[in-house]
C-alpha cells in the first residue's frame, strides 16, 4: 500500500551510511530524555503504544520523553539528547514512517540505540536489522522495553530481536504528557462531532487470518488487560473531554464477556459515552445474540473485516466466513440498530473484475458509501516478510521479489485490467471524497446505478481506516 500521509521529519533525504559506533560505557537511562519513544502512525488515535509504554516505564523508575510526529515536531535537540530511541510500529504505514525518523537520528545521534517495537517490527526484523535498527522487539513488547533500557544501563549488549508472547502485568496507560484530544480524529455524527479517545482490552488474537500481521507474533493466543486497567484508563480519558472511544482490540469479542463487562460498565457510569469496536464477521454471527445490547450500551458502530465477497479469497485468506455470512451479518445489524463498517481488501491475485463489480454492487446494495472509507476500495493485498500468505502455493505463481522500498513482497496479477484498475482506484480515493469516488469507479467497470440510491449519514471517525 502506498501512503499520502505527510510528516514532521527533518533533513528526510539524509542517508545513514550503515555503520554502527557501539556504546563502550554504561548509560544512565533515568534521567528525562535519555529515552524517547516514537510514535508515528496509530490512524489517527492517541498513541496507545507510547501511553503503554510510558506507564510500564515510570512504574519501573525510568523517565522517558515521548513524540508523536503525527501532531508534533521531533527536534533536534531530542534526538541528540537520547541514548535509547525506541520507535513503535504498530502498522505497515507507522514502520514506513518510522524508517525516516530511524534514518535522521543515525545522522543525528549515532551513538543512540534505536529499537523498533511492535507487530510490524519483528515481522520485518531482518532488513531492520541490517541498516535501521539496533534491536527489534514484538509481541508483548513493554516489558522487554524496560529490560532492553536496563540492559543499556547496565553497559551490556542486548539481543537483537525479541519476540515475547506471555501475560504481562498490565499497569494504566500514562497518557498526561501527551497531545491532548482534541488534536486527534474525532467521532463524526449527524449532530456534530466527540472528541475521542482510544482503549484496549485485549492483546494478540485467537485466529489466523493469513493476510493479518498478528497470527505469526501471536499464534492464535490472546491476553485480556484486567478490567480495572481498562476501565482506570477510560475514566482518564474522560475526565480530559473524551465522549467517544475506540476499543483497538484486533477483535472485542476474542473474549466477549470480557469486553461486554467493560461496555456495561462504562454505560453505568457515564451513559452518554459512545464507543466502537472492531469485530470478526464469525463472531458477529456467533454472538449474535449481544449485537441489540452492543447498540443499547452505545456503540456507534462495529468495524468488521468483510474484505471480500468472493468465497475463493476468503477461503485463500482464512478468514472463516463466506459471502453468505456476510449477507447474513448486515442483516442482524440492521436488526440490531447496529451500524457495521467493513474493511475491505479488493485486489488479491485471485480477485476477478467480476469479483469487484459485486462489491460495488452489494455496496450500493446495502447503501454503505457513508459507512465505508474510501481507500477501502483500492486496498491491494500487502505481503510482509513472515506472513502467512506466503505458505500458500497458490500466491507462487504471482509472487516477486521483496520490495524494500514497500517493506513487502511484490506480486503481480494474472490479469493485467486488475492491477492497472487498482491504480486507477487508488488514485480517484485519493483526491474525492467517498460518494463521488464510487461513483466514478462504478462508472469504470461499467456497473449501472441504482434507481433508488440514498445516501445516508453513518457514524465515524474523522481519519480513514488504513492500515
Amino acid at each position: 500500500m502506498v501512503d499520502s500521509r505527510q510528516f514532521t521529519v527533518d533533513s528526510a533525504d539524509r542517508i545513514f551510511d550503515g555503520q554502527r559506533l557501539a556504546v563502550g560505557s554504561a548509560l544512565n537511562m533515568r534521567a528525562h530524555g535519555d529515552i524517547l519513544l516514537v510514535s508515528t502512525y496509530e490512524l489517527g488515535h492517541p498513541p496507545h503504544h507510547l501511553a503503554s509504554t510510558l506507564g510500564f516505564l515510570e512504574n519501573a523508575g525510568f523517565a522517558a520523553e515521548a513524540v508523536d510526529i503525527a501532531v508534533d515536531t521531533l527536534s533536534d535537540e531530542q534526538i541528540a539528547r537520547a541514548k535509547l530511541v525506541a520507535i513503535a510500529t504498530p502498522m505497515h504505514t507507522a514502520l514506513r514512517l518510522g524508517l525516516r525518523v530511524a534514518e535522521r537520528v543515525r545522522v543525528l545521534n549515532p551513538l543512540a540505540h534505536v529499537c523498533f517495537f511492535g507487530l510490524y517490527a519483528i515481522l520485518e526484523q531482518d532488513l531492520l536489522l541490517t541498516r535501521w535498527a539496533d534491536s527489534v522487539i514484538g509481541g508483548e513488547f513493554e516489558s522487554a522495553l524496560i529490560e532492553l533500557a536496563e540492559t543499556l544501563q547496565a553497559g551490556r549488549t542486548p539481543p537483537p530481536a525479541r519476540t515475547e508472547i506471555e501475560r504481562l502485568p498490565f499497569v494504566t496507560p500514562s497518557r498526561a504528557r501527551l497531545p491532548t484530544l482534541d488534536r486527534y480524529a474525532k467521532l463524526v455524527t449527524g449532530e456534530g462531532e466527540k472528541l475521542a479517545g482510544y482503549v484496549e482490552a485485549s492483546r494478540g488474537c485467537l485466529h489466523r487470518c493469513r493476510h493479518c500481521p498478528i497470527p505469526p507474533i501471536y499464534g492464535g493466543r490472546f491476553f485480556a488487560v484486567p478490567e480495572a486497567v481498562v476501565l482506570a484508563d477510560i475514566r482518564q480519558q474522560i475526565s480530559v473531554g473524551a465522549r467517544h472511544l475506540t476499543f483497538g482490540d484486533p477483535d472485542f469479542f476474542n473474549g466477549p464477556m470480557h469486553g461486554l463487562r467493560i461496555a456495561r460498565q462504562l454505560h453505568r457510569e457515564i451513559p452518554d459515552v459512545t464507543f466502537d469496536v472492531t469485530i470478526k464477521v464469525e463472531h458477529l454471527l456467533r454472538h449474535q445474540k449481544h449485537l441489540a445490547e452492543l447498540a443499547a450500551l452505545g456503540c456507534a458502530f462495529v468495524t468488521t473485516a468483510v474484505e471480500s465477497l468472493s468465497d475463493r479469497v476468503l477461503r485463500l485468506l482464512d478468514k472463516g466466513h463466506s459471502q453468505a455470512d456476510v449477507h447474513r451479518v448486515f442483516a442482524l445489524g440492521r436488526h440490531a440498530g447496529l451500524t457495521l463498517r467493513p474493511t475491505l481488501v479488493p485486489f488479491t491475485p485471485w480477485s476477478t473484475l467480476e469479483d469487484y463489480r459485486s462489491l460495488l454492487a452489494w455496496i450500493e446494495e446495502e447503501n454503505l458509501y457513508s459507512a465505508l472509507d474510501p481507500i477501502q476500495l483500492a486496498i491491494r493485498l500487502l505481503i510482509p516478510p513472515g506472513s502467512k500468505l506466503l505458505e500458500l502455493e497458490e500466491l507462487t505463481p504471482h509472487l516477486g521479489a521483496f520490495d524494500e522500498a514497500q517493506l513487502g513482497y511484490r506480486w503481480i496479477h494474472p490479469d493485467s485490467v486488475m492491477d492497472e484498475l487498482a491504480a486507477t482506484v487508488f488514485a480517484l480515493v485519493e483526491r474525492d471524497s467517498a460518494a463521488s469516488a464510487f461513483d466514478q469507479i462504478r462508472e469504470l467497470v461499467s456497473l449501472p446505478a441504482r434507481a433508488d440510491r440514498r445516501i445516508l449519514s453513518a457514524p465515524h471517525i474523522s481519519e480513514s481506516w488504513f492500515c
